[in-house]
C-alpha cells in the first residue's frame, strides 16, 4: 500500500520478511523453539520460509504451552484446508501432524521411485514406522510434466463432465453434494476399476476437496474422505476410503515457447472388501490405474486444440438427473446416484445442468484467438453475427435513469454501452461447425440505467412513474428491462433499460417476450465479465455464458409495451457466493454484461445481442430509494 510501483513494493516485501526472519531467528536463540508451521516447512525443504508453496493451513496454531504469538506469512488465495485434511504438500515433520492421525503414516519426509510408467515417476512412500495398519495404505505419487498452464490443467481437473472420459480411466461418474464455500465442495464420485471387473465389486468414494492458488501460480487440490448424510452407501458398490490425496499443480519454466508444468498426484486409499481388500496387488495395481490419470491429462492436453480458456474458478456443474441435495434432511434418491450409468445417460444429464446446458457454450472465451480471428475475416472483412443495415437510431435524448452515463473508459460510478464484438457468439453454421464470432450490433438500445437501493427485495420496477420504460411506451416504443436483483441487509437493484421501435414478428427475440416462462428460462443467456478487478473476482465470475433462467429464479412480467426480467441473484447459492465476494469490492470493478436469447436451431442462427453494458466502480452510496407505484395485482 505504501509503494508507489512494483519494484519500491518488492524492496517493502523483502525487508518485511527479513525482519521476520530475524524475528524468528531471535525466538529459537532465546531458547524459545517454538518456529511457525510455514518457517518450519520452509527449512525442511532448503527452501526460504517465504515461499509460497510451503503456507500452510496450520500457521496460526501454536504449541499448547507456548501463548506468545507468531509473525507469519500469508501468500495463497483461499483459506486453509478443513482441519482433518492433510496437506501433503508440505513436507512435515511427524512431530508437527496431527497427533490424534491414524499411527505416524503421516510422516511424509522420503519417497523412493517404484517405477516409471507412461513418461512418468511413480514414488512409494518410505516409512520410518514398523508397523502400518491396513486402513492406512502406504501413499503413492506419480509427477510428470505436462504441456500446459496451470490455469488450463487446474481448469481440466476440477470439472467432472463427459471431457474427464478422455484423460482419467479411472472416472465412472462423479457428481456434487454440497458446495460448502467457494473453495471447499463435498463430491461423490464412482471409480471403474479394471481389475477382474466381473468378480469385484464397483468402488465408489465421499469425499470434501479443497484448492487453493499460490502467489507463484501454483495450485493444490487436496482430497480426504468424508461421511455426509446426503450421500450414504450406494447398492452394488463398496464404499473406498481416501485418507489423503490430491494434485500439485506448479509452472516450470518454458520450452520452445510452450508452457510446461509438474503435475503431482498423490494417492493414499483403503480401497476395503473382505476379500480383495488384502491383497497388496489389488491395492498397487488400482492406485497406478488412478495415478496414470496424469498421463492422461498430458495426452489430452498434447492432442487437442482447446486451449486458451480465460482462468476461471470453475462451478462443479452436477451430472445427475436428480441433483444430490444439501439443503434439509432430505434422503438420497438412488436415480440421483445411478451405481453404473451409462455414457449416454451422463450426457444426457450434463446437458440437464442447473447452471449451463448443452448448448451454452462452456467453452466460450471473452477475447477472440488471433486464429479464429483470422479464420473469420473473409475477403479482409471480419464476420460478425450480423450483415445488415444499421437499424434506424432512437433519440435517446429523452431518456433518463439515476446512474451516470459516461462514455468514458476512465469513467466512475457510471454505465456506457460496451462494444457487441466484446463477446463471441454462435454463427449462422454453428450448429455444422459449432463456430463462433463476434456479435457486432444489438438489437436494441440501452438507454438508461437504474440504481436502486430499499430495505426489501425491488420487484416489478417497470410500473414506477417517469421511468424509461414508461417514457419509451409514452412513444409508442417496446422496451426489455431487466432488474438484477442484490440481496443483503440492504437490498439493491441495477435496472437496464432496453428500447427498440419494434419487435419483428416472427424473430426469436419476438418468440421470447410472447413466449411462456419455460420457453424464457431456457433462452435468457448472460455472458459476463470482468475487464477490471482483482485476480479472485476474476476468476468467481468467469466469462462463461449462464443460462440465467436455469441458474436463478426469474420473474416475468408482461406488458403491451414492455417486458419486465426481475433476476433474483439470492436464490443460488452459488450466484450469491459469488456476489457476497464482489459486493464488497463493487468500487473497485468494470463489469461487462451482455444479455441474449440463445439460438438452438439453424433458422434461429446467428445468435444477436439483445445489448450489453458496462457499468465502472460503482459505488453502494450513490444508489437510491425508488418511489414505486401500489402493485397493480
Amino acid at each position: 500500500m505504501a509503494a508507489f510501483n512494483i519494484h519500491e513494493a518488492l524492496i517493502w516485501k523483502e525487508t518485511i520478511e527479513s525482519v521476520i526472519d530475524q524475528h524468528q531467528e531471535s525466538q529459537v536463540a532465546n531458547g524459545n523453539t517454538y518456529v511457525s508451521f510455514e518457517y518450519k516447512a520452509g527449512m525442511d525443504n532448503g527452501r526460504n520460509g517465504s515461499s509460497s508453496d510451503h503456507e500452510s493451513q496450520f500457521g496460526a496454531q501454536e504449541d499448547e504451552d507456548d501463548n506468545r504469538p507468531s509473525l507469519q506469512r500469508r501468500k495463497t488465495i483461499g483459506n486453509g484446508p478443513p482441519d482433518s485434511m492433510l496437506d501433503w504438500t508440505k513436507e512435515v515433520d511427524s512431530e508437527l501432524s496431527n497427533p490424534g492421525a491414524n499411527n505416524q503414516a503421516f510422516s511424509r519426509k522420503h519417497w523412493r521411485l517404484l517405477t516409471c510408467q507412461n513418461g512418468l515417476r511413480i514414488f512409494e512412500e518410505l516409512l520410518e514406522v514398523d508397523y502400518h495398519p491396513r486402513s492406512c495404505s502406504r501413499a503413492m505419487k506419480a509427477v510428470g510434466v505436462v504441456e500446459a498452464t496451470c490455469e488450463e490443467i487446474f481448469g481440466l481437473l476440477m470439472s467432472m463432465d463427459g471431457t474427464r472420459f478422455e484423460w482419467d480411466c479411472s472416472f465412472q461418474y462423479g457428481s456434487l453434494v454440497e458446495e460448502v464455500d467457494g473453495h471447499t465442495a463435498i463430491l461423490y464420485h464412482k471409480l471403474q476399476l479394471d481389475w477382474f471387473p466381473m468378480f469385484v465389486w464397483p468402488r465408489d468414494l465421499c469425499y470434501v476437496r479443497y484448492w487453493r492458488r499460490n502467489d507463484d501460480g501454483s495450485y493444490v487440490v487436496l482430497f480426504r474422505s468424508r461421511e455426509h448424510q446426503n450421500c450414504g452407501p450406494q447398492p452394488g458398490c463398496v464404499r473406498a476410503h481416501l485418507e489423503s490425496g490430491g494434485f500439485n499443480i506448479a509452472p516450470l519454466k518454458p520450452r520452445n515457447g510452450r508452457p510446461r508444468t509438474q503435475v503431482q498426484h498423490l494417492m493414499q486409499i483403503d480401497l476395503k472388501g473382505w476379500a480383495v481388500g488384502y491383497i497388496s496387488s489389488f491395492q498397487q495395481h488400482c492406485l497406478l490405474q488412478m495415478l496414470n490419470s496424469v498421463a492422461g491429462m498430458r495426452e489430452w492436453f498434447a492432442q487437442t486444440d482447446e486451449r486458451g480458456a480465460p482462468p476461471r474458478i470453475p462451478v462443479m456443474v452436477n451430472m445427475a438427473s436428480a441433483s444430490v441435495s444439501s439443503k434439509g434432511t432430505q434422503k438420497v434418491d438412488e436415480s440421483s446416484v445411478n451405481p453404473a450409468p451409462s455414457l449416454d445417460q451422463m450426457n444426457a444429464t450434463s446437458r440437464n445442468s442447473v447452471m449451463l446446458d448443452e448448448d451454452s457454450d462452456e467453452d466460450e472465451e471473452y477475447q477472440i484467438p488471433e486464429i479464429e480471428e483470422a479464420s473469420s475475416n473473409v475477403n479482409g472483412i471480419k464476420r460478425t453475427a450480423l450483415e445488415e443495415e444499421p437499424v434506424e437510431q432512437i433519440d435517446l435524448s429523452c431518456f433518463s435513469g439515476n446512474l451516470r452515463h459516461d462514455d468514458r473508459d476512465s469513467g466512475r460510478d457510471c454505465w456506457k454501452i460496451s462494444d457487441g464484438n466484446n463477446f463471441r457468439v454462435r454463427s449462422r453454421n454453428f450448429c455444422h461447425d459449432k463456430s463462433k464470432v463476434p456479435a457486432g450490433n444489438h438489437l436494441m438500445d440501452l438507454v438508461a440505467v437504474d440504481w436502486f437501493k430499499d430495505t426489501k427485495r425491488m420487484d416489478y420496477v417497470a410500473r414506477r412513474q417517469g421511468c424509461a420504460a414508461q417514457v419509451a411506451s409514452e412513444k409508442g416504443l417496446f422496451s426489455l428491462v431487466i432488474n438484477l436483483q442484490v440481496p443483503g441487509s440492504t437490498h439493491y437493484s441495477m435496472v437496464f433499460y432496453f428500447v427498440t421501435k419494434a419487435l419483428v414478428p416472427g424473430s426469436l427475440l419476438q418468440r421470447f417476450v410472447d413466449g411462456d416462462d419455460e420457453f424464457r428460462n431456457s433462452r435468457l443467456k448472460l455472458i459476463p465479465t470482468v475487464p477490471k478487478g482483482s485476480w479472485i473476482v476474476r476468476q468467481s465470475v468467469g466469462s462463461t455464458p449462464c443460462l440465467l433462467g436455469k441458474a436463478v429464479d426469474c420473474n416475468y412480467i408482461r406488458s403491451p409495451k414492455y417486458l419486465e426480467i426481475d433476476v433474483d441473484i439470492g436464490s443460488s447459492t452459488v450466484a450469491n457466493g459469488v456476489l457476497g465476494l464482489v459486493i464488497g469490492v463493487i468500487t473497485t470493478l468494470v463489469v461487462d454484461m451482455a444479455f441474449l436469447v440463445q439460438a438452438n436451431t439453424p433458422d434461429e442462427l446467428p445468435e444477436r445481442l439483445i445489448g450489453a453494458v458496462r457499468v465502472s466502480h460503482i459505488g453502494l452510496a450513490s444508489a437510491i430509494v425508488p418511489k414505486l407505484e401500489p402493485d397493480p395485482s
